[in-house]
């Protein structure tokens, strides 16, 4: 007859996974254990967990590989008071490898949240599928992480390995979190790519996260240590609702509403041709001067990430001076592009800070799909139904005023403009170069005439009171007032919806 002392006993077990000797040398390398990890993150004695004594029942391994959980840790837990589902891949058990058993615990720990409408969380440290039983069982993860997206935010924690077919479910989820030195993410690893290519690497600069922060985009968030890398996911959700019908949480704050910022009245230089830190202008406005800026590492010509606007979370996409003079380029769009879908799905305003002067040029571009990318920008900023500000700071010009949601035939709600703001369908140096080509080329001092026609070409067209005369922008506002303006524009639009014709769902260019 089955005690109390024997399921003590046998709960004992199962939390030693794959036994002392394995716990020890999992510290060894650096890496906490699975339920090490789970009490980093969920809020304490709220972890309920899930198949806790589940076997792999498989013919082809030996008895002597039965371990209790069968590699993965799930469950439920709560992190700030707000309901997640969890597992974490056990690397002691058997590499964390992935057989049918540990496949159903993932799944059912899917399966619930997308029933309750609570964030999925995945914590992987896992050699891939387990060679006995593991053919195809990644595959029921992988259609889950699908009908889960848009619906809950799913977030993936990569804390070990992670190969082969597994990279596919944290590249399904929305944010996916890596740690300096320990985290890899490949799907074929160093020795077959020797074997195959006669190519050698090791796995760090093959799938280490700096490869994948900086190279890639694969990884959204990079840390330094575990425990870094668990309150940047605690962070982050702290922005996010725990589903697409819920707004995110309001978050009180004590800045003022109506705070100014004298430093924005100067942020932006006067010479044209000098860059700016555009993130200065984003850290300005947000309340209490925090954002959380994402895949920043990648594509940096553009800034994506979150912060709050009297408390409420916002979704803020910037052009990054700094780099490429603030260009678009193929993966600023595609880094941009996902960002906006997410912001949609789950009901957080969208904030566009514009210093644009239009689409990086070049062969390479062209040859690598500029035009298929930057399409996905231009779909994603239409297909948003929620709020949209964009406000330009220095320039906005062509093809960018829509790719940069500055038009409000792509849907933007409101645009404002800084008295800075050049707004046309070339720049200047560019335009005058067109128009007035014959004209310089005949002068007596060519250098002055282009000067001057320049110069003239900005009072005529571009400056962003003719755009304001002829309907093109809402608002032209003084610097440091834009964090009492957005705030405002948005708590108008707090209430907006917006009907489209029913479909089953859209063609984006991808």
């Amino acid at each position: 007859m089955s005690t109390t002392k024997e399921l003590l006993e046998r709960t004992e077990k199962a939390k030693l996974g794959g036994g002392p000797d394995k716990i020890k040398k999992q510290h060894a390398s650096g890496k906490l254990t699975a339920r090490e990890r789970i009490d980093l993150l969920v809020d304490e004695s709220t972890f309920d967990e899930m198949g806790m004594f589940v076997t792999h029942q498989s013919n082809r391994m030996g008895s002597d590989t039965k371990y209790y959980g069968d590699g993965v840790v799930a469950g439920s837990g709560k992190i700030d008071g707000r309901l997640v589902f969890l597992y974490a891949q056990d690397f002691t058990v058997l590499g964390g490898s992935l057989g049918e058993a540990h496949a159903k615990k993932i799944c059912q720990v899917q399966d619930m949240a997308v029933k309750v409408g609570a964030p999925i969380i995945g914590i992987i440290d896992s050699g891939g599928a387990r060679i006995q039983e593991g053919l195809g069982h990644y595959g029921g993860i992988f259609f889950r992480n699908v009908v889960a997206a848009g619906v809950v935010p799913q977030l993936s924690i990569i804390v070990g390995p992670c190969a082969g077919g597994g990279v596919y479910s944290p590249a399904l989820t929305d944010f996916i979190f890596m740690v300096d030195g320990i985290s890899r993410m490949h799907i074929t690893g160093p020795a077959v790519i020797r074997a195959v290519t006669g190519e050698e690497i090791t796995a760090e600069k093959l799938g280490g996260a700096k490869v994948h922060a900086t190279c890639s985009g694969v990884a959204h968030i990079v840390s330094a240590t575990e425990q870094d890398c668990f309150a940047a996911v605690k962070d982050l959700l702290g922005y996010l609702p725990s589903n697409c019908n819920e707004r995110p949480h309001r978050k009180p704050t004590k800045d003022p509403v109506d705070r100014l910022d004298e430093g924005l009245e100067t942020l932006v230089p006067p010479n044209p041709k000098k860059a700016y830190n555009m993130r200065l202008a984003v850290e300005a406005v947000m309340d209490d001067n925090k954002f959380l800026e994402i895949q920043n590492d990648f594509a940096r010509n553009i800034i994506i990430g979150f912060g709050r606007l009297n408390g409420c979370s916002v979704g803020v996409i910037a052009n990054q001076p700094l780099v490429y003079a603030g260009c678009l380029d193929i993966n600023s769009s595609v880094k941009a592009a996902r960002f906006i879908r997410f912001c949609d799905a789950f009901q957080i305003p969208i904030v566009n800070f514009v210093d644009c002067p239009g689409y990086l040029p070049g062969s390479n571009q062209e040859f690598g799909g500029i035009i298929r990318h930057g399409a996905k920008m231009l779909y994603a900023y239409s297909e948003a139904t929620v709020p949209r500000i964009s406000i330009v700071f220095r320039k906005i010009y062509g093809g960018a005023l829509s790719g940069m949601a500055v038009s409000k035939y792509v849907g933007t709600d409101l645009t404002a403009v800084l008295p800075t703001a050049e707004i046309a369908i070339m720049g200047p140096e560019a335009a005058v170069n067109v128009l007035y080509k014959k004209e310089i080329a005949e002068s007596a001092d060519p250098a002055t005439t282009r000067l001057k026609l320049t110069e003239q070409y900005r009072r005529d067209f571009a400056n962003p009171y003719v755009a304001a005369e002829d309907g093109w922008v809402d608002a032209v506002i003084e610097p440091r007032k834009i964090r009492p303006f957005l705030i405002t524009a948005l708590d108008r639009l707090k209430d907006k919806k917006e009907l489209r014709p029913a479909k089953r769902h859209g063609t984006i260019p991808l």
